[in-house]
């Protein structure tokens, strides 16, 4: 009677406050709210307010006989008995207030993996998914922190490190220069404040582990500048986003947590986050152009491919690099390219440039024919309005897309396609999700590969070149790719030349296809369609006989196919029974 007391009360009371709050604190969708506010009714306040309710009932009920208690408990079981002669139902006890037995006999003890955020029991020491133990250093020593041990067995071994990478530069001093970082801790602010089933993706500890592994490496601080961050200012923002979406953004200033969309989360401080990451990547494109630095990496959240004109959605508010490219054109740049290598189609930037000639845009990442978030950046949405040809999309048509193939696309459709266009000046949207190890891209691209992407971009404009940080959600992975990238703009990194990738069949198919559509507004692809297409022909005649051979070997004769003994044949030949 007492267990079902504590559960009715958690029901009636909890419940229904909680209910109430969570749709006063949110801009989403009614049924989003609802679904959410089951999970906020198993929280601690709850039952430490049917916790009270209990005592409450204690307190007035100090003089009831043996014969009433009895009544309040199975006869058979007694408080030793039930709640293992734990000290805090002693009956001499005046405050039992946290008095939680159904809980402490069915909770469940589990841990988040701070690498990539997945659910794990409390008795494993390292994450199921990826590997990293539970007390992991990450966020202090970045990606140099071992997965397989705790943080405090870290410490020597990364001084270690960290001293070989700084002695091979010395600490570098604004006034000499030549690659910038776009930082700002206010950015870290920007978090979800309602829990769900485990922390969001999009989360601080993104830049963080970025930031401890370019300090333990020396790099930043040391041999990368600061540029001091400042808010975007409102005109700036009204030449890419319309004044409603401004607006809407601005207006969760005044919310302590809000939702555009349900994965889409602001609180009080994301506004600021958001305008202090578009004024840092417009500053920085205005330096680079100038010539004031030669190229710079915007460290910066949220991230802003998904913003469109009007919307905010898939973890984005404003779009950085739409805001950066206006802020180059501003400084003088009549050409600008943007690279988008996100494993997601960059759907906000298309929209904002979509009939526009002087910036011509280019995404590779996961389409699979619309079935991969957000659906958009089919190889037929080539831009519009006499646009044509400046919006280029490489919509892979599978997950676990690799290094070979981001390769290929980038030595036969990007690179040809940039050239051609002659840029001046070159924005990567970079999005490490398709690193090898992300949870939402399942992709299979490694540091080096980002690395050996970033080498061939930077030959464009003259090296004037802004990497704006996008998704990415492997702290390890995101990390390690990151360093990667600003090695390669720092000089340091040797990048070796990969001429004669070869791609998987579906990737040259999607190279083939995206070739077949853009060389009508890029003639100089031509020349490559025809060399690649007779090696498609090749995977074709060898393909089509296998398929030939294996019909076969395991399809039955016609007059089988109705007769009784199908159901024979299908077991004798181990379910390969291919009927038409």
């Amino acid at each position: 009677m007492v267990s079902e007391t504590v559960q009715a009360s958690c029901v009636t009371n909890g419940g229904t406050e909680s209910n109430q709050g969570f749709k006063r604190k949110h801009l989403g969708s009614d049924e989003h709210a609802s679904a959410s506010c089951h999970n906020g009714s198993d929280a601690k306040g709850d039952i430490g307010t049917s916790g009270l309710d209990l005592t409450a009932n204690v307190d007035e009920d100090t003089q009831l006989d043996n014969a009433s208690k009895k009544v309040r408990l199975p006869k058979e079981l007694t408080l030793q008995d039930m709640y293992n002669n734990q000290d805090a139902f002693d009956e001499d006890d005046e405050d039992d207030s946290d008095w939680e037995p159904v809980q402490k006999h069915i909770e469940i003890l589990k841990w988040f993996c701070t690498n990539c955020t997945m659910v794990n029991l409390d008795d494993v020491f390292h994450c199921d998914i990826c590997g990293e133990h539970k007390e992991s250093g990450i966020l202090k020593h970045g990606f140099h922190a071992s997965p397989f041990l705790p943080e405090v067995e870290l410490i020597q071994a990364e001084s270690e490190a960290s001293a070989r990478d700084k002695d091979f530069w010395s600490e570098a001093s604004a006034s000499n220069c030549s690659t910038a970082v776009g930082f700002d801790e206010r950015m870290l602010l920007h978090s979800e404040i309602e829990m769900k089933s485990h922390p969001h993706p999009e989360r601080p500890d993104r830049l963080r582990a970025i930031a401890a592994s370019l300090a333990a490496a020396g790099i930043f601080p040391g041999k990368c500048c600061p540029i001091p961050a400042r808010e975007i200012t409102l005109e700036e923002l009204k030449m890419v986003h319309s004044s409603e979406h401004i607006a809407a953004v601005d207006l969760t200033a005044q919310m302590f947590s809000s939702y555009f969309t349900p994965d889409t989360y602001a609180n009080e401080h994301s506004a600021l986050a958001a305008r202090l990451a578009a004024g840092l990547c417009a500053d920085l494109a205005s330096a680079i152009f100038s010539g004031r630095i030669k190229n710079g990496f915007a460290l910066v959240r949220p991230p802003g491919h998904h913003a469109g004109v009007r919307q905010a959605m898939g973890f984005c508010l404003h779009n950085n690099a739409a805001v950066a490219a206006l802020a180059a054109q501003a400084a003088g740049a009549k050409k600008v390219l943007i690279v988008d290598w996100d494993v997601h189609h960059g759907n906000g930037t298309q929209e904002i440039f979509d009939q526009n000639k002087s910036v011509l845009y280019i995404s590779l990442h996961r389409h699979e024919g619309g079935k991969f978030y957000p659906g958009t950046g089919a190889a037929l949405e080539v831009g519009s309005n006499g646009a044509e040809g400046y919006c280029v999309n490489i919509p892979w048509s599978r997950g676990g897309v690799g290094d070979n193939d981001y390769t290929f696309a980038f030595l036969h459709v990007v690179l040809p396609i940039a050239s051609k266009f002659a840029p001046d000046f070159t924005i990567i949207s970079a999005g490490f999700d398709a690193a090898r190890g992300d949870p939402l891209g399942c992709c299979d691209v490694t540091p080096a590969s980002y690395a050996q992407m970033t080498h061939m971009l930077s030959t464009l404009s003259g090296g004037k070149l802004l990497v704006i940080l996008e998704g990415g959600y492997n702290l390890r992975s995101i990390s390690s790719s990151a360093t990667s990238v600003i090695k390669v703009l720092l000089g340091e990194s040797r990048v070796c030349e990969l001429e004669n990738a070869v791609p998987s069949k579906a990737g040259l198919h999607t190279v083939l296809e995206v070739l077949k559509i853009q060389m009508n507004y890029w003639p100089n692809l031509s020349s490559s369609f025809e060399k690649l297409q007779s090696q498609w022909g090749m995977y074709s005649v060898e393909n089509k006989r296998k398929q030939a051979k294996q019909r076969r070997v395991f399809e039955p004769p016609v007059w089988w196919r109705w007769g009784r003994k199908q159901l024979l044949y299908h077991i004798l030949t181990g379910g390969h029974c291919h009927l038409k």
